[in-house]
């Protein structure tokens, strides 16, 4: 499969992972995810196992049905898990006896066709995005703060496109503008809150949000008033854009006398996400 986006949608406070795949014009679901939500299972592998066996018993073939794809596990490394279309999906929740089994239908029927209507109007992924956060527990502050940020990384990675950078290239370009204005890497500030996985925007303060929003613009106008090409002009561009935030960060740690970069974090470890200031 090729332009693949990653996401991950809530059932009942669950995560399921998904890919949606261009050229399919499809989401592609974690069949380990879905057996986890509708089972309860603590070992929906094994699960997942036996049933792959019951279907094929009961001739069912899977092989042209099921694809592998790879997610970003806890510990930041990537592995590949068994994934299939919405039909299929509905085909396996038959065989799984389940009391959600009839809420899981009607839930997917509405996430797996969001997409299509996402691509007609943008600003559905933004409500559907602010939804997310809400449901995890944020502050419409925070929520407000976080959407803005969406909005100019988007704008950020477009340009980077048009400029001939391709999209493992971005990882290169982000980490760049990240030690420019934080002061360390992103892997480093991930360490500094707690992070494996996760994505490290959604663990900042507003003050960190601001900040990475300011270096991500001024790379983005930057980029366009010198017209950078290739990768090499933006990483220069990104380290340009990333040390005006940088500077802003100095100046405010010198006039409050204490760090801008929080330890804080929002997992979800405690009954209720701890709050950043």
């Amino acid at each position: 499969m090729s332009d693949k986006t990653s996401s991950i949608v809530l059932f009942e406070q669950k995560e399921v992972r998904r890919v949606w795949d261009e050229k399919a014009d499809q989401w592609f679901f974690s069949i380990i995810d879905i057996i986890e939500v509708l089972t309860g299972s603590t070992i929906p592998k094994r699960y997942w196992t036996d049933l792959k066996k019951k279907l094929s018993d009961e001739g069912f073939q899977l092989y042209d049905k099921i694809v592998q794809l790879k997610f970003i596990a806890k510990d930041g490394k990537k592995y590949a898990t068994d994934c299939a279309n919405t039909e299929t999906v509905l085909r396996l929740i038959q065989s799984i006896p389940s009391p959600k089994a009839e809420p899981f239908k009607q839930w997917l029927a509405k996430v797996g066709y969001e997409r299509l209507k996402e691509i007609e109007d943008p600003e559905i992924a933004i409500h559907r995005a602010g939804e997310y956060y809400r449901k995890k527990g944020y502050s419409e502050a925070w929520i407000a703060q976080r959407m803005r940020s969406i909005e100019i990384r988007h704008e950020l990675t477009d340009e980077w496109r048009n400029r001939g950078i391709e999209k493992p290239e971005y990882a290169i370009l982000t980490d760049d503008i990240t030690e420019a204005w934080a002061g360390m890497k992103t892997r480093d500030y991930k360490k500094v809150k707690g992070l494996k996985s996760q994505n490290l925007r959604d663990h900042m303060t507003n003050l960190e949000l601001v900040l990475n929003m300011l270096a991500e613009v001024s790379t983005t106008e930057i980029a366009r008033k010198k017209n950078a090409k290739g990768l090499v002009e933006n990483r220069k561009v990104a380290k340009q854009g990333g040390s005006i935030a940088g500077n802003a960060r100095k100046e405010i740690e010198s006039k409050t006398g204490k760090p801008v970069i929080s330890t804080g974090n929002f997992l979800p470890t405690r009954k209720s996400p701890k709050k950043l200031k």
